[in-house]
């Protein structure tokens, strides 16, 4: 198995060398080289790899990107030496990695881009995937407690300041003098959230509040909260012309990979 295939893959799964992987990442990680060190040869043992270009500035750019993840040139080396790999080593997995993606993106040169009759097709079709749900501008008031008497006195504070906040500016004024959360230093703004964001307790709550409401003292896990809704955004749904370039990024995109598969499935085993 190549040590940059697994270098690379380690990586891309978890973020993290392969000498950091517990077994059972290492065991899926073989798993995945596996299958993809046999389509890479297939590939590379085709007509069009032959004819694939690739430069030095193209492997000297990417090995730069490699280096970038590294906080030092020490831990780049080390990474390198515990694979069994050098600079040079990884430079010749460099070059070999970019002539399959420039096979492959010769492949897909050839497919016809999607149109805009294309694009709102899907559009017409798919319309619900491009709502934007309604959101809410929140605020909320946290006061945590341990034990019967310290529910009882956050409960009463929290009565005591719905009784006196006007506006938004008197709720923030109050988040930041008694919420225990760290919104309380930003008037106590949880954002602007759509439904499923919070929990369940405050969600339920949140989505049934007009604009400017208060609501009574709500328990979750960990406290007591007041929470106000600054303003209501409905829900949108976006024009065709609104969206139609990441329809036709999106439908490009699906055409290259299945033209890939597709050639790579003629390719001899």
């Amino acid at each position: 198995m190549s040590a940059y295939l697994e270098l690379k893959l380690a990586w891309a799964l978890y973020q993290r060398p392969p000498q950091q992987l517990a077994q059972a990442e290492s065991t899926k990680l073989d798993a995945v080289a596996g299958r993809q060190r046999l389509l890479e040869a297939k590939i590379l043992s085709s007509p069009e790899a032959a004819q694939a270009v690739v430069t030095p500035v193209s492997v000297a750019d990417r090995l730069a990107e490699i280096r970038a993840r590294y906080t030092d040139a020490e831990a780049f080396t080390a990474d390198l030496g515990g694979i069994g790999l050098d600079v040079s080593g990884l430079e010749a997995e460099i070059a070999r990695d970019l002539r399959i993606e420039g096979v492959l993106d010769h492949i897909s040169v050839s497919v016809p881009p999607a149109t805009d009759v294309d694009a709102e097709i899907y559009y017409r079709v798919h319309l619900g995937r491009f709502v934007q749900p309604e959101r809410r501008t929140l605020r909320h008031i946290l006061v945590t407690f341990s034990g019967a008497a310290e529910k009882q006195s956050a409960q009463a504070l929290l009565d005591d300041l719905r009784c006196r906040i006007v506006d938004a500016d008197d709720f923030g004024d109050c988040a930041l003098r008694h919420s225990h959360c760290p919104t309380a230093l930003e008037g106590g703004i949880l954002g602007t959230l759509s439904r499923g964001k919070l929990y369940a307790e405050l969600d339920a709550v949140a989505f049934g509040l007009t604009a400017g409401g208060l609501s009574t003292t709500i328990e979750t896990s960990v406290g007591l909260h007041l929470l106000r809704c600054d303003e209501i955004h409905p829900a949108i749904t976006p024009q065709f012309f609104d969206v139609r370039e990441r329809i036709l990024d999106s439908l490009n995109e699906t055409r290259r990979k299945i033209a890939m598969k597709e050639w790579i499935k003629k390719l001899p085993d």
